[in-house]
């Protein structure tokens, strides 16, 4: 009996011991400032809901969460909005279409953030439209 409660705990120990070290390693992945250019914070003194800015993030393209993995139906611009956030995005070479993949949308909305937090900017991801040999500019404002 006593060793079936102290197996018990010491697996309840390993497990919330081995949770947190899963989300900081996560959490800590390197952000690339080359992912982007031109980022100006906007509005440094209004701070954006982050789970807003995560679900607008998402909700580019008409929808790019879950398993789909890219922006589809060549568009020249495009908007994704949750709560108080609001994405803009256009393609900055005329005649190009967004064609950006979730990965790559992340990694430009990171290193924005990186410089300015929760607040709106305007940024330039590099690549993301015409099979990332053309940019797409992007602003995250308050909806």
């Amino acid at each position: 009996m006593q060793f079936t409660t102290i197996l018990a705990m010491l697996t309840a120990a390993s497990c919330v011991t081995a949770l947190p070290s899963v989300m900081i390693a996560r959490g800590s992945a390197a952000v690339d400032p080359n992912a982007v250019t031109g980022t100006k914070c906007t509005s440094p003194s209004t701070k954006l809901v982050s789970h807003d800015i995560n679900v607008a993030l998402l909700s580019i393209c008409g929808s790019i969460a879950g398993t789909i993995q890219q922006c589809a139906g060549s568009p020249t611009s495009t908007t994704g909005k949750s709560g108080t956030a609001s994405f803009a995005l256009k393609a900055v070479t005329a005649g190009t279409t967004i064609d950006i993949t979730k990965g790559r949308w992340e990694h430009c909305v990171a290193a924005a953030r990186a410089t300015c937090g929760d607040s709106p900017f305007t940024s330039t991801c590099i690549g993301g439209a015409n099979g990332n040999s053309n940019n797409v500019a992007f602003t995250l404002s308050a909806a």
